[in-house]
């Protein structure tokens, strides 16, 4: 087919990634148009050999680990490869959920563009880093993205894995913008078209659980919580007094996720079972069918935007 969307995932965000596929599913008119695929972690070699390597990341070395909470990141760059470099594709994170038709995304004119996303926010959009979280392709004109070669690189220095996540690589004049909505930050409105929970310690389904994600290495004199953190890795592990995940701040968020969820019970595209294994696994909050039946569809349910 010559449209599809990739959901990225590891074992730690598995959960995440098949409501994703719900979402995008759930909320399009036009799902006869185009495959959804998932793209595992552990499927692809070329990052599962690579365990306790180093790699270099913003101008230093640090050691690649499976286990981390993003280690399908650089999947992000895996799509026109899959694509035999043909169609159109739509790469996203495994928390992103579709709120409208995704196909209003996929089927847009890109004017000409190589592939289209938004800038990141804060410091790094100001300093001209783009969000790869959410990158609608061309994958004609993405022939220089191969995953292997690409991820060798990050091994030997040559290629800075922040460059790579950040498009700093990639020819401006090849990048177009979409609407900051089709990649909404931590940000739910009647204007969403997708929500992004990218803000790894409120993401709504790990509220209460321990952190374990590793946060970034950069090394900075200022502020000091740089060298503090440093040294809590040193001396406690990557994940040591590193605290717990906390609530979102946007109720709203978490009612949207779990609403999702409680649909997927009820039609059986995911079991108490499955669940219950992710809670066991420490990917999922052990209130999670509490939190299922406070948000259930028909009492209290998010409404979905029309995508424009």
């Amino acid at each position: 087919m010559d449209y599809c969307v990739f959901i990225q995932a590891n074992h730690k965000q598995w959960l995440g990634a098949l409501i994703s596929e719900y979402a995008f599913r759930r909320n399009s008119s036009h799902n006869d148009k185009f495959e959804v695929r998932f793209m595992h972690n552990r499927d692809f070699p070329c990052l599962q050999e690579r365990e306790g390597q180093r790699y270099l990341r913003d101008g230093e070395m640090r050691a690649w680990l499976n286990d981390d909470l993003q280690s399908f990141t650089p999947l992000r760059f895996a799509p026109p490869q899959l694509m035999n470099y043909t169609g159109r594709a739509l790469v996203v994170d495994p928390d992103v959920f579709a709120v409208g038709d995704v196909w209003d995304l996929l089927s847009r004119d890109m004017e000409g563009a190589a592939l289209m996303c938004r800038p990141k926010s804060g410091n790094k959009g100001r300093r001209g880093a783009m969000a790869s979280s959410v990158m609608l392709l061309d994958c004609a004109k993405l022939t220089h993205w191969r995953l292997e070669e690409n991820v060798n690189e990050m091994f030997t220095g040559q290629r800075d894995y922040m460059d790579w996540v950040s498009l700093k690589l990639e020819d401006p004049d090849t990048i177009g913008l979409f609407e900051n909505e089709w990649n909404d930050f931590d940000r739910l409105t009647p204007a969403t078209h997708m929500l992004h929970n990218t803000k790894r310690k409120t993401q709504p389904w790990k509220t209460g659980l321990k952190v374990d994600f590793r946060a970034a290495d950069t090394f900075q004199l200022f502020p000091p919580k740089h060298w503090l953190r440093r040294a809590r890795r040193a001396l406690f592990g990557d994940y040591g007094l590193a605290g717990r995940y906390k609530e979102h701040p946007d109720p709203n968020q978490e009612r949207f996720f779990f609403s999702l969820v409680g649909e997927c019970l009820e039609k059986g595209i995911i079991t108490e079972q499955q669940l219950r294994d992710e809670m066991r696994q420490g990917h999922l909050r052990s209130d999670a069918f509490e939190v299922v039946e406070r948000w259930r569809i028909g009492k209290d349910a998010p409404k979905m935007a029309a995508a424009s």
